[in-house]
């Protein structure tokens, strides 16, 4: 089976994997439904604010593992046909993303759970990790503007919704610096950092309403 066939397939699969809701299966474990009480999302800041900071850690990185390891064994895929990034043309950038797309794609929609799922922000940092080295430095970027709004206004959806929206600008800039090939065969990867921007804002058009109307509640530094 060619690699790009084993990358498609693997992207079938990596949605299933997505639609895991750890969210939800950690805070039904310690008997609080998530979606019954707080913000009702099922995601890992909605579980540290029912259950503290700790469970935020386990669900964010659970939910990070979604994508990091399909994308991994992409990767993996990729190496093995003796194929370095450098060598990754257009179909190829499309279906590797495609893996990891998928799974954030099965935590925003998951189907096990009639398609009511998370915000897509620790997915799709796993998949930003997994794809080496082009999202590397664009990822520090968006992290570091993470860190900044957040400690500054406390506000996880604020810092979310700033890092998603500052992540396509980083990559552009990147891409300007070291002269990658953004409008040849890494087009995929400027149009898939747009849209994944573009669903993370989407997904968090009810805290932006509750932001702009003063009643989002912010994470008290006793919650982290």
């Amino acid at each position: 089976m060619s690699p790009l066939k084993q990358l498609l397939l693997l992207a079938a699969v990596s949605y299933f994997l997505g639609s895991i809701p750890f969210g939800l299966l950690v805070g039904l474990s310690r008997g609080i439904d998530p979606r019954k009480a707080g913000s009702g999302n099922i995601g890992a800041t909605n579980v540290a604010r029912l259950l503290g900071g700790k469970y935020f850690a386990l669900v964010f990185s659970l939910d990070l593992l979604k994508s990091l390891l399909p994308m991994l064994i992409a990767y993996a895929i990729l190496r093995r046909a003796h194929l370095t990034s450098s060598q990754l043309d257009a179909k190829l950038l499309l279906a590797w993303l495609l893996v990891g797309f998928a799974a954030i794609l099965g935590h925003m929609f998951p189907i096990y759970i009639r398609f009511k799922g998370g915000k897509g922000v620790a997915t799709s940092a796993g998949l930003i990790l997994g794809l080496w080295p082009y999202y590397t430095l664009p990822a520090l970027v968006a992290f570091a503007v993470f860190l900044i709004v957040f400690f500054t206004w406390r506000y996880v959806s604020l810092a979310s919704i700033a890092s998603a929206l500052s992540f396509p600008l980083a990559y552009l800039l990147a891409a300007i610096i070291f002269h990658w090939p953004i409008t040849h065969q890494q087009l995929p990867l400027l149009i898939f950092a747009i849209i994944v921007a573009a669903l993370i804002v989407y997904k968090h058009r009810t805290n932006i309403a509750r932001l702009r109307a003063g009643t989002e509640q912010p994470i008290k530094p006793r919650q982290v």
